[in-house]
């Protein structure tokens, strides 16, 4: 890519689409074709072909998809696997038919199996069952996945997938009920700071392990593999930090400031107890993450307690 290539960032208005224009802004990018899903439904497959055909993006940045928490996955199981197939579906094959140069698809580290080895190595997939509750998107994107390998093989497109670690960072989804653990507890302890409340739920016991990356590491790795990396295998992206769910707990108490107690709910689904990805692949082409997860999250706090409907 080059600052004047047309670029299309799909799902620009969510937490990693909005890095990744942040981070392409920042290096003088500037010819981009954005569309809010109000603007155009990416799982219409006709509004996704005319938008192709009419604008003709060069590069193209997969990252809107149907997301949520453990609560959202197990709940919402028919609208995770449709609309993130029907996603991937349209988008895919539009750059095929568009000629689009180079396609960049955000999977995402829950496909791989419940009791992959660890740390998870890209090979892995599909080596086992998945986690039960979140198994409709990780189906949907490992089909993502196979879509892009497979249009490599038949049609020679410069398609590759990467997977990325658990994300955090400004624009995270905040709702209780269908956030990731991250937000999830960054909101709870606010709230019982604000309310003066004895103590705060976290569900599960707090012993998983599991891996977090600031989403301004995340874009940062997509355009460090924009530009140099022109293989066709999936890479994973994480920050190789790993914590307990207990210990990210105390953390973000720490950090917002809450000196009330911390009260584990054991009949809530844990999840698998440890995800941890291989990220040696990456790193061998010559990326790290910069942001440590304390500082990542006391950034991730103050942009969170600036946002209007949750201001102290």
């Amino acid at each position: 890519m080059n600052t004047n290539s047309k670029i299309y960032i799909a799902g620009h208005r969510g937490m990693v689409g909005s890095a990744i224009l942040r981070r392409l802004q920042k290096e003088g990018f500037e010819n981009f074709v954005l569309r809010s899903s109000s603007e155009l439904d990416l799982r219409n497959q006709n509004a996704v072909q005319n938008f192709f055909e009419a604008e003709k993006p060069e590069y193209v940045f997969l990252a809107a998809a149907k997301v949520g928490g453990i609560q959202a996955n197990n709940i919402y199981r028919a609208e995770f696997i449709y609309d993130n197939i029907a996603i991937e579906t349209n988008v895919i094959h539009a750059c095929y038919l568009n000629k689009v140069k180079k396609l960049l698809f955000l999977g995402s580290s829950c496909i791989y199996p419940k009791n992959a080895p660890q740390p998870m190595k890209e090979e892995y997939m599909l080596t086992g069952e998945l986690e039960p509750t979140n198994e409709p998107y990780a189906i949907a994107k490992i089909a993502g996945l196979k879509m892009c390998e497979s249009y490599v093989r038949q049609y020679g497109c410069n398609f590759f997938t990467v997977l990325p670690t658990n994300l955090y960072g400004p624009n995270d989804n905040y709702d209780l009920n269908n956030s990731h653990v991250l937000p999830a507890l960054l909101r709870k302890f606010h709230e019982a700071k604000i309310n003066n409340e004895p103590f705060v739920v976290v569900w599960g016991s707090g012993k998983p392990k599991r891996e977090f990356m600031h989403v301004d590491d995340l874009a940062d790795a997509c355009f460090f593999l924009m530009q140099n990396y022109d293989k066709t295998d999936s890479v994973n992206i994480g920050s190789s930090e790993e914590v307990t769910i207990g210990e990210l707990a105390l953390m973000i108490k720490k950090i917002t400031g809450y000196t009330g107690e911390l009260h584990h709910d054991s009949s809530k689904p844990d999840g698998v107890m440890r995800k941890l990805l291989d990220s040696s692949r990456l790193s061998n082409l010559g990326w790290k993450a910069k942001i440590s997860l304390e500082e990542g999250i006391r950034n991730t706090y103050e942009s969170f307690r600036q946002q209007t409907v949750f201001a102290s």
